[in-house]
């Protein structure tokens, strides 16, 4: 945990821009080789092309840590009373370090705070299912290749004591 409080101090969220988007495919690219390997469905092109595709500068934020982009999420409201957690990439020289830990609670702070559950969408060889569950989501689909979860909306305030 003094690794995480260390790190939160020093870690920020900046806004991106539609000029951000190239760059920020590649992340997606480089966090997603191995998960999408093990599956047989790596294609670097084809995963740039579907971020791209997507891609809202509004419901896109940096993650900084002292002053070094590590990687970025996508938040937004997906239905009612539902927020969609799109994208969480962290650059791989950077996992293991805390830094997606402190992103997914802000990530769940913020969803709290609307009062909104929040879901989130994990191939299913990914690593970041574990991550997702030991998080405390509940997996509630599942695909030919993807897992879905839900973190259950509770009143921000508890959050937070």
């Amino acid at each position: 945990m003094r690794t995480e409080t260390i790190l939160s101090e020093y870690l920020t969220f900046e806004p991106a821009v539609d000029s951000d988007a190239a760059p920020l495919a590649e992340i997606r690219v480089r966090a997603m080789q191995p998960s999408l390997e093990r599956i047989g469905r790596f294609d670097p092109q084809r995963a740039r092309d579907r971020f791209l595709s997507g891609f809202c500068a509004a419901n896109t934020y940096h993650v900084v840590v002292a002053g070094i982009n590590v990687g970025f999420f996508v938040l937004k409201q997906h239905s009612p009373g539902v927020m969609l957690l799109d994208h969480l990439y962290i650059q791989p020289e950077q996992q293991n370090r805390g830094i997606g830990s402190t992103v997914l609670r802000e990530v769940i702070y913020r969803a709290m705070q609307r009062k909104c559950s929040l879901r989130v969408g994990a191939l299913k060889k990914s690593d970041s299912n574990r991550f997702y569950t030991r998080h405390g989501f509940v997996l509630t689909e599942q695909t030919e290749n993807d897992n879905y979860y839900v973190y259950p909306y509770m009143d921000a305030q508890s959050l937070t004591d």
